[in-house]
C-alpha cells in the first residue's frame, strides 16, 4: 500500500489511533526483544518524534522497560547528537545494544541528518526514516537490521535502495484491512502454487514452446532460452534463427531447429504453430528494419501466449500496431531502457504506478525488470490492473544471457495453461522462479556474492523449484 492509500486505511479503522499505536508499540517491543536475545541489563536508544511513528517508539520503550531495559527516548535531533557524541567517546563498541528508529516513518519527505549510523543494531518502525515509503529513495537514514511495519508492505520497503535500507522486513498485523491493496509480493507459497504440475496423460506437445531466438552475431540466446523452457517443464522446444541454417543453429540436445531464411521469415515461422501452446520472441534476433517489421508481423499472427523480449521489444516500440490484433495473452519483459523506448519516458520514480500504466494503456502483460521486478497486468474489467512484485533474486543475476533464461521460463510455465486471470500469477511465479536460483550455492552469510552465469542459472532451476516448496527463513519480508 502507497503512504496515502494507508493513511486512508488508518482513518476508516473501527480501532482508535490509541489501540492501534498500543498494538504496533507492542510488536516493536516484541521485535526488539528478540533481536537482542533478551531483555535485563540491556540499553536502547528510542529516537521518537512527535507523530504516531514516534508514539509506537514510546509504547516500545515503556514494554522493554518492564521487561527490564533501560531505555533512553530522545527527540530525532538529540538522538543524531547522542549518536555521533557516543560512537566519538567509544569507538571500539557500541553504548547502546538496539537503537530504535521512530522518528518519522513514513511520514518524512526529506532528510533529518542520519547521515552517521549507529555501531548498534536499528530496528526501524514502519520505515527506515529517511527513506521514501513510495519510490524507496534514500534521502539519508540509519540503515535498519530489521523493520517492522504494519498493516502491509509499503512500495520503498520493495524498492532499491529502500529495500538495502529496510534490512530484514516483518509484518505486524495490527488489525488495519489491507485486503483491498492492487499490489502483492508474492511468497515462495504462491509461486509453487501457481505452477502447473504435469498431467497423467501428458506428452511433449502439451507443453511445447515455439522459440524465435538468435541470429548469426548472436547465436547463444536462443540456445539459453531453449534450455531454460526445456528446465522449466517444457516438453517439446522448436527453435529458428532466422538466417541461420538448422544444422548450425546452437541448441541443447533435444531441442529440434528449423530454418528461417533471411528476408520475408515471419510467414514460416508461423507454419504449424498451432501444434505450440506458447513462444517466445526476440533474444538475439537483430535490431535492422527487416528484422523489426518480421518481428511486429510474427507478434501479430501470433496464436499463442508469447513473450516479447530484447529485439522483439524495439518492435513493438517501431511498429505498436502489432499488439493490437492479439487475443492470447501478450508478456512484454522491458528493462527500464527497453521501457523508456516503449512507452516513451523511463519508469517513474514510482515504479508501481510506472508499470501499472505501462500494462493498461498497451494492454499488455508488462514485466518490468529490476532488482525488484514488477508485474503489470492489463484491465480486466471490472477488477483494476494488478502489480505483482518479485523479490527472490539478487544481483548475482546480472549477467548476460540473463534475461534469455527469464524469458525461456516464462513461455514454459504458459504452456501449461493459464485462464486470463492466472497469467499475472503464472508470470510472477516464473518470475519468482528464476530469481530463487540465484540462491542456489550461494550461503547466506557469504559476504561477496559471485556473479552467476545465465547456463548455472539454467542448471539451478530444478533445485529453485525444490526450495518453493521448502520456504528458507529470513529471504525477504514475511
Amino acid at each position: 500500500m502507497t503512504p496515502a492509500e494507508m493513511a486512508a486505511i488508518d482513518a476508516a479503522a473501527p480501532e482508535g489511533t490509541d489501540v492501534l499505536v498500543a498494538r504496533a508499540g507492542a510488536a516493536v517491543a516484541i521485535a526488539a526483544r528478540r533481536m537482542m536475545g533478551g531483555t535485563y541489563g540491556r540499553r536502547v536508544l528510542v529516537a521518537a518524534g512527535k507523530g504516531n511513528n514516534g508514539a509506537d517508539g514510546r509504547v516500545a520503550a515503556a514494554a522493554l522497560e518492564r521487561w527490564g531495559v533501560r531505555c533512553r527516548i530522545a527527540t530525532p535531533p538529540e538522538a543524531l547528537e547522542l549518536v555521533a557524541t557516543a560512537d566519538a567517546e567509544v569507538p571500539a563498541r557500541a553504548v547502546w545494544d538496539l537503537v530504535i528508529d521512530a522518528a518519522y516513518g513514513t511520514g518524512l519527505r526529506g532528510t533529518w541528518g542520519a547521515d552517521r549510523a549507529p555501531a548498534a543494531p536499528v530496528l526501524a518502525v514502519d520505515i527506515p526514516s529517511g527513506i521514501d515509503a513510495l519510490t524507496g529513495e534514500d534521502h539519508g537514514c540509519w540503515p535498519a537490521a530489521e523493520t517492522v511495519t504494519f498493516g502491509a508492505l509499503k512500495p520503498g520497503l520493495l524498492l532499491h535502495p529502500g529495500a538495502a535500507a529496510a534490512g530484514e522486513v516483518r509484518l505486524a498485523p495490527i488489525g488495519l484491512d489491507a485486503s483491498a491493496a492492487g499490489s502483492w509480493l508474492v511468497t515462495d507459497a504462491d509461486a509453487d502454487a501457481a505452477l502447473v504440475g504435469l498431467q497423467p496423460a501428458a506428452h511433449k506437445w502439451r507443453r511445447a514452446v515455439r522459440v524465435i531466438a538468435g541470429s548469426p552475431q548472436m547465436r547463444g540466446a536462443g540456445s539459453l532460452v531453449c534450455a531454460a523452457a526445456q528446465q522449466a517443464g517444457a516438453g517439446m522446444v522448436v527453435i529458428s534463427s532466422p538466417g541461420v541454417r538448422s544444422g548450425d543453429i546452437a541448441r541443447p540436445t533435444e531441442a529440434v531447429a528449423r530454418d528461417l531464411r533471411p528476408g520475408a521469415w515471419a510467414e514460416p515461422a508461423l507454419e504449424g504453430i498451432e501444434r505450440f501452446d506458447a513462444a517466445v520472441i526476440g533474444p538475439g534476433v537483430g535490431t535492422d528494419p527487416t528484422s523489426l517489421v518480421q518481428m511486429a508481423h510474427f507478434i501479430s499472427e501470433c496464436p499463442l501466449p508469447l513473450v516479447v523480449d530484447a529485439d522483439a521489444l524495439t518492435a513493438v516500440a517501431a511498429h505498436p500496431e502489432c499488439l493490437q490484433r492479439r487475443a492470447s495473452a501478450t508478456v512484454l519483459t522491458p528493462h527500464d531502457g527497453e521501457f523508456a523506448r516503449l512507452t516513451g519516458a523511463p519508469p517513474a520514480a514510482d515504479r508501481f504506478e510506472a508499470v501499472r500504466h505501462a500494462g493498461a494503456s498497451l494492454g499488455v502483460f508488462v514485466l518490468l525488470k529490476g532488482p525488484a521486478t514488477l508485474i503489470a497486468s492489463p484491465p480486466c474489467p471490472p477488477a483494476p490492473p494488478m502489480v505483482l512484485a518479485v523479490n527472490s533474486g539478487t544481483a548475482r543475476l546480472a549477467t548476460a544471457g540473463s534475461g534469455d533464461v527469464l524469458s525461456g521460463v516464462i513461455a514454459a510455465v504458459l504452456s501449461g495453461g493459464h485462464d486470463s486471470h492466472g497469467v499475472t500469477s503464472a508470470v510472477a511465479a516464473a518470475a519468482h522462479w528464476h530469481g530463487r536460483t540465484a540462491s542456489v550455492g550461494s550461503p547466506a552469510d557469504q559476504p561477496v556474492m559471485i556473479p552467476m552465469v545465465a547456463t548455472a542459472q539454467v542448471e539451478a532451476l530444478t533445485a529453485a523449484r525444490d526450495a518453493l516448496q521448502r520456504p528458507q527463513p529470513g529471504t525477504g519480508p514475511t
